[in-house]
């Protein structure tokens, strides 16, 4: 079983046992993540669920290994001609989770809000 999952603006297919890195959550570092926003749920042979554009009820729990530091990459400023540079480095703090559970309970696609649009009514012109 797998799931496409949406986290801080990223799609992320995931399946139990899964390790990997996600961005670092505020405050205290929890010892659990639990993912709502599920986008499509499938098992190995079944049709799969496809949201619109999340599925109500499906989540996907998430134990967190450990913190860690990404790649440094270099941030680097220069101007021609001026004797003008800069270097900064930088790390990205990060999240390392392990894929435990992948809940279907009752999955169904949220639904969609339709726009009403008022219907405009013609003036009587008074004579």
């Amino acid at each position: 079983m797998y799931a496409i999952i949406e986290d801080s603006g990223t799609q992320i297919k995931v399946s139990t046992g899964d390790v990997l890195e996600v961005d670092l959550r505020q405050g205290d570092q929890p010892e659990s993540i639990t993912f709502d926003r599920v986008l499509m749920v499938a098992a190995d042979k079944d049709k799969p669920s496809i949201g619109t554009p999340y599925l109500d009820g499906a989540t996907v729990t998430a134990e967190v290994v450990e913190a860690v530091k990404g790649e440094k990459i270099d941030v680097i400023k220069y101007k021609k001609r001026k004797g003008y540079r800069r270097k900064q480095g930088h790390r990205q703090r990060t999240l390392m989770v392990r894929i435990g559970e992948i809940s279907t309970a009752a999955a169904k696609p949220k639904p969609t809000k339709k726009k009403t649009t008022k219907k405009k009514t013609a003036k009587k012109a008074d004579a």
